[in-house]
This record gives C-alpha cells, structure tokens and sequence, in this order.
C-alpha cells in the first residue's frame, strides 16, 4: 500500500514540476519583452491622376513586444504607407513615423531605417505610339522580306509624362522569318520599354509579311556558234 502512494506522489511531483516549467515559460512568453527587425514593403498613396517613379521599394522595421508576438511575427503582418500629395509633384523627400506603420496588436515600432525616402511624383499621361515590328532569322533560300505592314498601326499607352514624351516607337516580340517563303501573317505582343509603361489593351497586333520569291533565270540568249553546234549533223550518202 505505502508503495502504491510513493507511487502517486512521484507521479504528482512530475506533474507539478512540467506544470511549473509551463508556466514559467507561459509568463516568459507575455511578460518577457524582444525585439525584431522586419524588411517591409513601402507603398504609396498617391493623388489620382500622377504616379510615383523611382520608388523605395522596402525599409527595415524595428519591432518591440512579448516574445511569442515576435516569434509568430512575419514581414507580411508589417506594412508601411508612405502620403502624397498633388503639392510634392516632382522629387519629393518623405518622412516616415510609427504613424506610416501598421503592425499587429501586442508591437510597437522602435525605429524605422530610413526614416526618410525620396521619390519622383509625376503626372499620369496616355497618347498613341506607333509599333514597330521585330523581324528575325533568315527566310527560305532565294526569298526576300519585303515592308511588313502592322495593324493597328498604333497603340495607346499610360505612363509618367516625362517618359512617355521621349517614346518615339514601341517594338512587337521577335517575328520568325526562318523558312518563310510566300506572305504570312502573324500575331504579336507589343512590349513596353519601361515597366512605369502600361500599353492599353489589346497589347498585341497583327504583322503582314510580304515575301517576294526567288525570281526564275531567263535561259541565256543563243549566239550563232550556239545554234551551229546543236544543228543536227546531215547522214552521208553512201
């Protein structure tokens, strides 16, 4: 009997000893402050009608709370906005504050690294450029590419001002002329230069080839020796 209990007392000692770690892990975990440092991604809030050009892209987040919010804590739960309005168009130094910052309950913001960012704001404009097409490889022996023709002739596109009043052309994907012989067709995308650059869809056009085969050779004039030679001879009499 009295080892039957010994039994239960060891069993109860473990338990309370596992309950005891637990717990003191469980305190550590909301009471016991950490800190991380998080790259979060900066967007903007920009005025309708204007774009932002060279834009930070993230900034480095140091974040203060309990150790289980830091350890459960990821880049995703951080985000940053940065304000602009129509007054900052052009370049714009921007100051960030724990007020740019979203975070979950439980962290504050200890510091933010830059705390100032530049940027261009710069209004949206939209106009048609032409397309040209970008022809490669060599077509089938003999065989010529003529002017391709390309329809629609022109796209529309949106864009920063400043970039778009430097676009004089706009270029198609690469068009295969291997092994072309007569005319064909072929559909394309049309790229943009810049990534700042959006083309208005449809982004694609249709590209006519005109091809102009090898020419047949004239058979060459025959000279008077020419004809003699191939005069049937005459049969001797006997």
């Amino acid at each position: 009997m009295s080892e039957r209990w010994r039994d239960w007392g060891l069993r109860l000692l473990a338990l309370g000893i596992a309950l005891g770690i637990w717990f003191n892990a469980s305190v550590q975990d909301r009471l016991v402050f950490s800190e991380k440092v998080v790259e979060a991604y900066v967007g903007y809030n920009r005025p309708r009608g204007f774009v932002v050009t060279s834009p930070a892209r993230s900034v480095n987040v140091r974040l203060s709370g309990s150790k289980k919010a830091i350890r459960q804590l990821s880049p995703y739960m951080v985000d940053v906005q940065a304000e602009l309005s129509r007054s900052q168009v052009g370049p714009a130094t921007i100051t960030l504050t724990p007020e740019n910052v979203s975070v979950p309950d439980g962290l504050e913001v200890v510091s933010i690294e830059p705390n100032t960012i530049r940027v261009d704001l710069e209004k949206e404009a939209m106009q048609q450029v032409t397309v040209v097409p970008k022809l490669v490889g060599e077509p089938a022996a003999g065989s010529t590419a003529l002017e391709p023709e390309v329809l629609p002739s022109q796209v529309r596109v949106v864009g920063p001002e400043p970039l778009l009043s430097r676009l004089e052309s706009l270029s198609t994907g690469p068009i295969n002329l291997d092994g072309h012989a007569v005319t064909f067709e072929e559909t394309a995308p049309v790229l943009a230069p810049d990534p700042l650059i959006q083309i208005v869809p449809p982004a694609k056009v249709t590209v006519r080839v005109p091809m102009r085969p090898l020419a047949a050779q004239p058979e060459p004039p025959k000279t008077p020796a020419t004809a003699r030679s191939r005069k049937p001879k005459e049969k001797r009499k006997p």
